[in-house]
């Protein structure tokens, strides 16, 4: 077992009777929405996965200890943080760990990429978040591009999103995914989901209309000794999504304030999700939500799925 890795009773129960779980990450508690809606989501969030029958597994960097399996108190911890709570990726995993004692380093959330490296030392194959980072608009100025991308190259989580967040360059997104050979999966549809829209233009490479037969290609890919993970993207429902010119006119007002304001890095989603949240008098905030919902239904269906097969 990893020293630095603390497992919850309820989750180190179930990996140990193996039972499915199903991973959730901290960030979009944190970076994601406001207080408090970030806690409420986030309980909710993991009710919705016990109702199916599955173990979640809230994850997040507490006091230099990698925790897989939040309390309802550590959730709070997170969401009341907000945006003060360290933002960790890959990277940033041993310089927190670390600099444990001092107080920036307390409550650290963690980013999809982070979220894989947990899970995959916990033992866990699933993991359910918002929407994945990717390629940035404008890369070919400032070569920005999701640690993300390079997480499911080499860890072996399947994650179900709601596809690339919308502020992204979706077409150089899954461009990047296939050179580096990860599996996207598109569950019920033929289009590449947008995040807050269901449709981003771009055809689906892979189509799959079961949890059962999104399952089947994940454990043969492992079997086979294939390295990494996958992308289940997972369209948010049509009663719930965002007109696609109201949100693209969002996206490039924010984006263009952001470039104004020299706004990059680790800095520029939660700002241009903030800005687009306010562009749209919250409206994106409601999508948000109904989509990491419906990820993470389709996430516990594929994680028991896996388990039966």
């Amino acid at each position: 077992m990893n020293p630095f890795l603390d497992i919850s009773p309820e989750v180190a129960a179930a990996l140990e009777n193996k039972k499915p779980v199903v991973a959730l990450e901290s960030t979009i508690i944190s970076h994601g929405m406001p207080y408090p809606r970030n806690v409420e989501t986030a309980l909710a969030v993991e009710g919705i996965v016990r109702d199916s029958g599955v173990t979640p597994a809230t994850i997040a960097i507490i006091n230099g200890r990698l925790k897989v399996g939040l309390t309802a108190q550590e959730i709070e911890l997170v969401g009341k943080a907000g945006l003060a709570a360290n933002k960790v990726s890959r990277r940033d995993i041993p310089v927190v760990l670390a600099a444990s004692s001092e107080a920036a380093n307390a409550i650290c959330s963690t980013t999809v990429a982070a979220t894989m490296i947990i899970s995959a030392m916990a033992g866990i194959k699933l993991f359910a978040t918002g929407g994945i980072g990717g390629v940035h608009r404008g890369v070919e100025k400032t070569l920005d591009i999701s640690a993300d991308l390079e997480e499911f190259v080499i860890t072996p989580v399947a994650v179900v999103c709601a596809g690339a967040k919308s502020i992204l360059d979706i077409p150089k997104t899954l461009e990047y995914l296939e050179t580096r050979g990860v599996p996207v999966v598109v569950y019920k549809s033929d289009e590449f989901p947008a995040f807050y829209t269901s449709c981003s233009g771009v055809k689906a490479h892979l189509r799959m209309d079961s949890a059962a037969q999104i399952a089947d290609m994940l454990r043969i890919k492992w079997e086979l000794g294939l390295s990494g993970g996958a992308v289940i993207a997972n369209p948010v429902p049509v009663e719930h999504e965002m007109p696609a010119d109201a949100i693209n006119a969002a996206i490039n007002e924010a984006l263009a304030v952001a470039e104004e304001n020299g706004i990059s890095g680790p800095e520029i989603t939660p700002f241009l999700l903030d800005r687009v949240k306010t562009i749209t008098g919250g409206s994106s905030l409601e999508s948000n939500i109904a989509l990491v919902k419906n990820n993470a239904r389709l996430a516990s269906e594929i994680a028991k799925a896996l388990f039966l097969q």
